[in-house]
């Protein structure tokens, strides 16, 4: 693993200054009626398992349907992902790393939460955990286990550690039975997790 440069980039006190005026507003409006805490709730976990994974996955889908697209993303996914209208809201570098049978890619930030927000959303709570940050480096086949992906045993595993400047995509396998679907369809086979490596694509048969 290379050492981090986890600094001030990070923005901690900015971050934990935003959350607590968040909660202060939250408090005020739903005192006032204005916000309803349960639709709050609702909209958070839209944005953490909808919207923000949906840019992602029209990006993989691309790839997978278009073999020049894929070689820009593979080659630089910041300008590639771009194409697409997807930014990093603090000027981030994303880079693509590809599955294939013999290997899969796994990422984690472990001193901190660093997230691909442009093309992923809201990271979701088990990636800020610490189990979760330091289980994946030491033992990520056992991690896969837990979100029930199992491996071949021959397939190597390569964990990413994410930086306050890079953030990584992972490019799932294309699942088997899909030549011919178009790019809306090869979409709703990708999920969140598969694109961070805690997961796979759908099958064509789950997604129906």
């Amino acid at each position: 693993m290379t050492d981090h440069d986890h600094h001030h980039d990070h923005d901690h006190s900015e971050l934990s200054e935003t959350e607590l005026r968040v909660r202060a507003l939250e408090s005020v409006l739903t005192e006032k009626g204005y916000v309803d805490p349960a639709a709050l709730d609702e909209l958070i976990q839209t944005y953490e398992t909808k919207v923000g994974p949906r840019n992602g996955a029209r990006v993989i889908a691309r790839a997978w349907n278009d073999p020049a697209y894929r070689a820009r993303l593979l080659a630089d996914a910041t300008p590639a992902i771009l194409e697409l209208g997807y930014a990093g809201r603090q000027g981030e570098h994303i880079v693509a790393v590809e599955n294939t049978p013999q290997l899969h890619n796994m990422v984690v930030c472990t001193l901190c939460s660093c997230y691909p927000w442009s093309v992923l959303g809201l990271p979701p709570v088990w990636y800020k955990a610490a189990p979760y940050r330091s289980r994946a480096v030491k033992d990520p086949r056992g991690v896969l286990d837990d979100f029930g992906v199992a491996l071949p045993e021959g397939t190597k595993i390569k964990v990413w550690d994410s930086t306050a400047e890079i953030r990584y995509l992972v490019v799932p396998m294309r699942p088997d039975g899909t030549a011919g679907m178009s790019e809306e369809q090869l979409a709703e086979l990708v999920t969140r997790d598969s694109m961070i490596g805690t997961g796979l694509a759908r099958q064509p048969a789950e997604a129906a």
